[in-house]
This record gives structure tokens, C-alpha cells and sequence, in this order.
């Protein structure tokens, strides 16, 4: 009789293990998943942004300082390796793109082109995007941690090999949308 209470403990432990540890790869799965959407808006916006310069230059030529700095900002963000190196990178590219915009505003014929008009809308969208895929990614990594760190899986987690996982995380100056509208 003894043998099987010991028996049936034993039996709910693992069970209680197999139940945590899929759990808690679910929740890593979902990171990953949520990631990739963000990655996947990021692309989008990469995309646009040659487009957008390309657009801007026709008519502000001499403004080569603005569309180096965006250019360089973009390629720090596509060469991002970690979610903080992808938040900085982001956080420069978000300034660089506010300056490029800064620039088009002294230029009405551009602001009235509707090359121009369209690029700024699909920013806009894209960058909408971004920010419910970012807020996404953050609260999936808050389940996630929070599971992780609470008993008794914070005991056998690390030894699962569960690590934290990192916020994607933006300066307050870069909080702000881009500003598209004129």
C-alpha cells in the first residue's frame, strides 16, 4: 500500500515537470514567434526607407548630411544582433527618419508629390505595426519570465536551460511615432 502512495507522488512529480517544461517551451516558442513578427514589420520598414530618400532627394539635394545619417541608421538596424542592439539601432533610425521629415517640410512640392503622400502613408502603417508587434513581443516576454521566476519552476528552470529573455526596449525621445503628417 505504502508502495503505491510513493508510486503515485513519484507519477504526479514527472507529471508536474513534463506540464511545467512544456509550458514553459510554449512560452519561448511564442517569443520567438512574436520576434519574428516584429522582425518582419522591421524588413517592411527597411524597405521603404531607400524609397523614401530616394523620393526626398529629387528635391533636396543639397541635404546630404540627413540622408547619409538615415542611410547609416538603417544599416545599423538591418546588422542588429540582439533585441537591445535592435532597440538602439531603432532608436537611430526613428531619430534619422524624424530629420529626413524635418527636411521635406521646407519643400512643398515634394510634401504635395504623391509618390511622396504614399510612401508616408505606408510608413505610417508600418510603423503602427511596429508598435502592436512590439507590445506583443513585451507582453509575451513578461508571461514568459513571469513563469520562470515563479515557484516552483524559478528552482528547475535554470537548469532547464530557461533563461530570461530581454524587453524590446526604446529611449524615451524615440517613443514618439515618426512624425508623417503635413
Amino acid at each position: 500500500m505504502t508502495g503505491w502512495i510513493v508510486f503515485g507522488i513519484v507519477v504526479l512529480v514527472v507529471l508536474y515537470l513534463i506540464a511545467l517544461y512544456n509550458r514553459l517551451v510554449v512560452y519561448r516558442n511564442r517569443i520567438d514567434n512574436a520576434w519574428s513578427q516584429i522582425d518582419v514589420q522591421l524588413r517592411r520598414r527597411y524597405d521603404l526607407i531607400p524609397n523614401l530618400v530616394e523620393t526626398v532627394k529629387g528635391y533636396a539635394t543639397h541635404e546630404r548630411e540627413v540622408f547619409e545619417r538615415v542611410t547609416q541608421a538603417r544599416a545599423r538596424a538591418i546588422a542588429a544582433g540582439s533585441v537591445g542592439e535592435q532597440g538602439q539601432a531603432e532608436n537611430m533610425l526613428t531619430q534619422a527618419l524624424r530629420s529626413l521629415f524635418a527636411v521635406a517640410e521646407n519643400y512643398p512640392q515634394l510634401r504635395a508629390s504623391e509618390n511622396f503622400q504614399q510612401l508616408q502613408e505606408e510608413l505610417s502603417g508600418t510603423e503602427s505595426k511596429i508598435a502592436f508587434a512590439r507590445q506583443f513581443y513585451n507582453d509575451t516576454v513578461l508571461r514568459y519570465n513571469n513563469a520562470r521566476q515563479t515557484f516552483p519552476a524559478a528552482m528547475i528552470a535554470g537548469a532547464l536551460g530557461f533563461g530570461p529573455r530581454e524587453y524590446f526596449e526604446m529611449e524615451d525621445q524615440a517613443r514618439q511615432p515618426v512624425p508623417v503628417k503635413f
